[in-house]
C-alpha cells in the first residue's frame, strides 16, 4: 500500500478512530487502525468491539492496499505535523512496518497483520431513515447530562431513543435517568422510522455520534435493529451495539399534578445557583430555593466553610415553598434551556419537580428534591 493524503483530512480521520479505541487493552490488534486504500480514497476503522467507526477521506492511491497500525501513535504523529504537509503512508508489506513521510520527517511503526482486525458483523436493520444533524445533536445533547454512571443499573448507562406518542401525535423521543433527573426530548418523527424498535444507546456510541453532528447542513443516515445502531453521513459511519436490557417506564415518574408555577430567566438562575454553591466544597451540596411574591430567594449553608444567599425577582404567585435540590443537578438542567426562561412546576417539598423550556413541552425535565 502506498498513499499521500492532505495532512488535514488525515487528522480528522485518524483522531475519530483513535478516540472509538480503548486505551488499556489486551488484544493488541484493538489498539490499531485499519487503513485500507482502494479507487480514490481510503477508509480508516477503528473499534472496541462494541462500536465501530470506519472514515473515508481522499488521498492518491499509488499503491492499493491494507495495513494496521496504532492508532494512538498515528494520531500523535499527525498531530504535530505542520499544517498543510502532505503525508506519504507506505507499506511493502514484507517488513512489518508503516513508513510515514511528511517533508523532512520521517517515521517508521510496527504494523499487524490485517487479516486479525475484528470487523463487526453487519446486520439486518429493521428501520432505516434520515434526520437532520441539528435535530438529532438536540435530541443527544439535551439528554445526555441525566445519563447513570452506575454499572449495576447498566440499562440506564445510555440514552434511550424510541417512538412515542407525544401531545400532537407520534414522536422520535430521547430519554435518560439516573434516578435523581430525567430528561425527554421530543422531535418530529422522520420518515421511515415508525417500526422502529426502541433501543439504549450506549454512553460512549453518545459520545462519538456528537462528532458526526457539528454539520448543520447534514443528513444523517440512521438504521436501527433490536441489537445494533448505526449512523452514517457521505464520510463517516459509526456502527454500534445497543444496551441489552428494558430500560424503565419512565413515564411513571414524570409529575401530572404539579400546579405550583414558577418562571426565570434561566440564564441569571443558573449563574446565581453557581455563585451561591461556590460556599461548598461539596458539588452536591443542596441548594435552598424560598419562593414567595414573586421572590425567589436560593441558599446555601455549609457549615464548615460558610454561608451564601441570593435573591433573583422571578413570576411566582402561589403559597409559600421551601425546596432543596442537588447544586450541580440544578444547574446541569438550568444550562440545557435554550429559550430565555425556564418554568418550574412544583407540588411540594417532598415530590419530584418538572422543569421545561417556557411553554415548549417537547424538552422537559424532572429532578427529585433533596433534604434541606
Amino acid at each position: 500500500m502506498k498513499i499521500s493524503i492532505e495532512r488535514g483530512a488525515l487528522l480528522k480521520a485518524v483522531a475519530q478512530a483513535q478516540s472509538v479505541v480503548e486505551r488499556r487493552n489486551t488484544i493488541p490488534i484493538l489498539a490499531n487502525v485499519l487503513i485500507e486504500a482502494e479507487g480514490s480514497d481510503v477508509r480508516f476503522r477503528a473499534t472496541d468491539l462494541d462500536i465501530e467507526v470506519v472514515d473515508r477521506a481522499p488521498a492518491q492511491v499509488e499503491r492499493a492496499g491494507g495495513t494496521t497500525v496504532s492508532a494512538v501513535t498515528l494520531h500523535e504523529i499527525v498531530r504535530k505535523l505542520p499544517d498543510g504537509a502532505l503525508v506519504t503512508l507506505a507499506d511493502d508489506g514484507a517488513s512489518g512496518r508503516l513508513s510515514v513521510t511528511a517533508g523532512r520527517s520521517h517515521f517508521s511503526l510496527a504494523t499487524l497483520p490485517k487479516e486479525d482486525f475484528p470487523v463487526m458483523a453487519s446486520s439486518e436493520y429493521t428501520a432505516n431513515f434520515a434526520a437532520p444533524a441539528p435535530v438529532l445533536r438536540r435530541l443527544f445533547d439535551k439528554s445526555k447530562f441525566a445519563i447513570s454512571t452506575e454499572e449495576t443499573r447498566y440499562y440506564l448507562n445510555g440514552v434511550y431513543m424510541h417512538v412515542a406518542e407525544g401531545e400532537e401525535g407520534r414522536v422520535l423521543r430521547c430519554v435518560a435517568t439516573d434516578g435523581h433527573r430525567l430528561a425527554r426530548i421530543d422531535a418530529a418523527l422522520p420518515e421511515g422510522a415508525e417500526e422502529m424498535p426502541g433501543v439504549i444507546v450506549p454512553r460512549k456510541t453518545v459520545g462519538e455520534l456528537r462528532k458526526l453532528l457539528d454539520d448543520d447542513e447534514a443528513q444523517i443516515a440512521v438504521s436501527v435493529s433490536e441489537t445494533k445502531v448505526r449512523f452514517a453521513t457521505p464520510d463517516i459511519t459509526l456502527t454500534s451495539k445497543v444496551i441489552d436490557g428494558t430500560f424503565p417506564d419512565y413515564a411513571r415518574v414524570i409529575p401530572q399534578g404539579n400546579t405550583r408555577r414558577l418562571e426565570v430567566d434561566a440564564a441569571d438562575f443558573a449563574k446565581a445557583v453557581d455563585r451561591v454553591a461556590t460556599v461548598s466544597s461539596e458539588r452536591s451540596r443542596a441548594v435552598k430555593m424560598q419562593m414567595e411574591d414573586d421572590r425567589l430567594v436560593l441558599s446555601v449553608n455549609a457549615p464548615d466553610s460558610g454561608a451564601a444567599e441570593e435573591e433573583l425577582a422571578v413570576a411566582y404567585q402561589d403559597e409559600r415553598l421551601e425546596i432543596g435540590f442537588n447544586a450541580k443537578y440544578l444547574l446541569e438542567i438550568a444550562s440545557q434551556v435554550d429559550r430565555e426562561n425556564a418554568v418550574f412546576l412544583f407540588n411540594s417539598s417532598g415530590d419530584p419537580t418538572l422543569m421545561r423550556e417556557g411553554d415548549d413541552a417537547s424538552a422537559i425535565y424532572v429532578v427529585m428534591p433533596m433534604r434541606v
